[in-house]
């Protein structure tokens, strides 16, 4: 993967990525979009009307590698919320650079989207959490330090995360899940920077710190989209148990296996929460 854009060449690309998202979509953005991670590109499938647009065609996107992911945006209805979903994210693994998400975000935020959701496939630290769970991220824990914010200019990079993620959002799919006789975790998600897995001490590491759940995504993303003024709401799938925690031998293959298998009740999930979202009349303000 090449390096993330970076200064006048990532304004122009998300200039020119914003006119390409009106010409194909309208000048109307959905108030919502999505990124899907591993385990959730059955979402896609719960949209109406759908019109896709790839990755190529928009200079601010990335072009992720990773198998699994779809360098593609999708945009549709679930319901009566209309929604972006993005079929593929930057890893901070691939490039070194955790920016790898800044056009895309930057140019859903130009665009007119309001609430940005964070999907990933998670490892978890809990016994109650055991794979197959769905866990709401309440808060996370950004381990190795590094910001998508360093270098920028201006006072407004000193983002506060004491909310990051939506509380009225969270609040939603509690009672959808409810409604739906789903159990919903809550957790903090701790990001670990890959691509190896954890080792067992950290894994205990994060667990004292009070971590429920680890990945290698969303975090930057997030600090992304505060930044930009975006809401943000994060769903984790957990596909396994973190290092030390089970028998078995941790494997990207395994994370796919384990997503797959748990990928349509999650799907199913995410379509209920989205179409609920026609409801919440602070993203219409």
């Amino acid at each position: 993967m090449s390096m993330p854009l970076q200064g006048a060449a990532l304004e122009a690309a998300i200039t020119a990525s914003l006119a390409t998202l009106k010409a194909t979509f309208g000048d109307t953005a959905p108030e919502v979009a999505v990124v899907l991670g591993s385990g959730w590109s059955g979402a896609v499938e719960q949209l109406q009307d759908q019109q896709h647009l790839p990755y190529a065609q928009l200079p601010a996107f990335p072009q992720p590698k990773v198998e699994g992911h779809v360098a593609e945006i999708t945009v549709g209805r679930v319901g009566q919320q209309r929604v972006v979903m993005l079929r593929g994210r930057a890893h901070t693994y691939e490039s070194g650079d955790c920016t790898g998400m800044a056009g895309a975000i930057r140019s859903l935020k130009a665009w007119g989207v309001k609430l940005l959701l964070l999907t990933n496939a998670s490892g978890s630290l809990r016994s109650h959490l055991p794979p197959g769970s769905l866990m709401m991220i309440s808060d996370h824990i950004n381990a190795p330090q590094r910001s998508p914010l360093t270098g920028l200019p201006g006072n407004d990079r000193f983002t506060d995360m004491s909310t990051a993620y939506d509380v009225e959002l969270r609040q939603q799919a509690v009672k959808v899940a409810q409604t739906h006789n789903l159990v919903l975790g809550q957790g903090v998600y701790v990001w670990a920077v890959g691509p190896q897995f954890e080792t067992p001490a950290e894994i205990r590491m994060f667990s004292a710190w009070g971590a429920d759940a680890v990945g290698m995504s969303t975090v930057p993303e997030t600090i992304l989209a505060r930044h930009a003024g975006l809401r943000v709401g994060g769903l984790a799938l957990i596909t396994n148990m973190a290092a030390g925690l089970s028998d078995e031998a941790l494997t990207h293959a395994l994370t796919l296996q384990q997503a797959k298998a748990s990928g349509d009740r999650a799907a199913a999930f995410l379509g209920q929460l989205l179409a609920s979202l026609a409801t919440m009349e602070s993203l219409r303000a």
